[in-house]
Parts: structure tokens; sequence; C-alpha cells
């Protein structure tokens, strides 16, 4: 392994995670700004359209690949009850989003990013996600105020997801990178190890230790190429450190 000029992040159980989910809070904190609401629709009503809009925006996603933004599932959800809001469509991401969860750190992510960043490695996110990568940097401002990301890219801004190279290859261009000189950081082995390395980036399968994955990788080979495996943050900070 050689040191690397840039690190890739993913979002989700990478550098950050979302405890203590709560659709219901979100709605709550949404329906305070409702300025119409013509069926009186309270949570209950709700939290049913989203669960068939978004049950058949989930489907879509997986069968084709795509990344669908939540605004635009959000839109189909609100305006199907006649429920408008005081709020752009990003202040209402952003209201919901913060409400249903804050956010929390995961182990060592701020360690890291110091560690990095005194190195002189440069850092980027791109994250499969339904959030725009506005709101996503918003939460990292908030939870990990002294990150250095040049740029935070998500899925549903561009329809495609990983593992899709061309996502990691617009990565590297908005870098002026070559894919050499750049590792990517993830939880996913299919999205995040199997699609870097399709890019030639460097993967590193990021598994912490102390929480169950996400992921079934039943099925799933593991890879047959050069990629690196770690259980901590503090761990990658400290081979990273030890290269020249």
């Amino acid at each position: 392994m050689k040191r690397p000029q840039m690190i890739l992040f993913d979002y989700g159980h990478t550098l950050l995670y979302e405890p203590d989910w709560d659709a219901e809070r979100g709605d709550r904190a949404l329906l305070a700004y409702a300025v119409k609401n013509p069926k009186n629709c309270g949570v209950g009503e709700i939290r049913r359209e989203v669960a068939e809009v978004f049950g058949e925006i989930e489907r879509i996603q997986e069968a084709e690949g795509v990344s669908i933004p939540c605004i635009l599932g959000d839109r189909l959800v609100y305006e199907h009850l006649g429920i408008e809001f005081s709020l752009t469509p990003h202040e209402q991401e952003t209201v919901f989003w913060t409400a249903a969860c804050p956010g929390a750190v995961m182990p060592g992510a701020d360690r890291l990013l110091d560690a990095l960043a005194e190195a002189g490695i440069r850092t980027a996110v791109l994250s499969n996600n339904g959030w725009s990568g506005e709101a996503i940097r918003e939460r990292f401002d908030r939870l990990l105020p002294n990150h250095r990301f040049e740029f935070v890219m998500s899925s549903s801004d561009y329809l495609i997801r990983k593992p899709d190279p061309r996502l990691f290859e617009i990565a590297l261009l908005k870098a002026g990178l070559d894919a050499s000189e750049v590792w990517y950081v993830g939880d996913s082995l299919r999205a995040d190890v199997y699609g870097s390395h399709a890019a030639g980036l460097f993967p590193v399968w990021y598994e912490e230790e102390t929480m169950e994955s996400r992921y079934d990788i039943t099925g799933i080979p593991l890879p047959d190429f050069a990629y690196l495996r770690v259980t901590s943050l503090d761990a990658l900070a400290e081979i990273v450190g030890a290269l020249s």
C-alpha cells in the first residue's frame, strides 16, 4: 500500500450514524410548518402514505440501481394529502431529518479526520443517500465541525448510486486526482469495496467492531483483489500514519 493523496468516505456507519431514528418525530416537526392541511392529516395518515410511496421508491431503486431523492418522495406524499409548508424543499428535508434523528459520530471519526488533516491528506464524501449533498454537508458541519471535506456527494443528486463507477469517476474529476492516488472507505462490501475497486480506487472495508453490520453479505464473495479491512477508525489512522 502507498500513502493516499485523498481518502473518500461513505456517510452512514462510516463517519456518522443515526441512532434512535423516529420518523413520527420528524413528521410532527414538519407539521408545525404546515400552512395548508385541508384533510387535517395527522402523523398516522402521513405514515401510511409514506409507507406506500417510499415502499415503491425502494423497490424501484433496488431493481434499477438508481437513487431517488427524498425530496421527490416527500413532494408526492404531502401534495397527495394536500399539505403545504412554509418551507423550501431543502428546509423541509432538513427539518424532518434533524428531528427524526440528530445523528451521531462514529467512534474515532473525529480523531481520524484530524490526523488526516495534520498529515496533509485530502478528504471528501461520496454517499448512497436519499438526502441531498447540501443536507449531508450541513449535518457534517454540525457534528464534525473541524472536517475539511472538499466536497460532499450524494447519489440522489446524480440519479445513479454506488457501485456504479461513474460516481467514483466524478469524485476523481472533482479532486483532480488519478484513481491510484485515492482510497475509498465504506461499510458496504458490494457498494463500497467492489464499487470503488471497479473505478480503480483502493478500497477500505470498515466493519466497526461494536456495531452490527447493516448489510447481509450472504452470497457476496470476498474480494480477490487488494483491499484493506479494518474494524476501527483509530486503526485506520495508525495504518495511514505508518505509510510513507
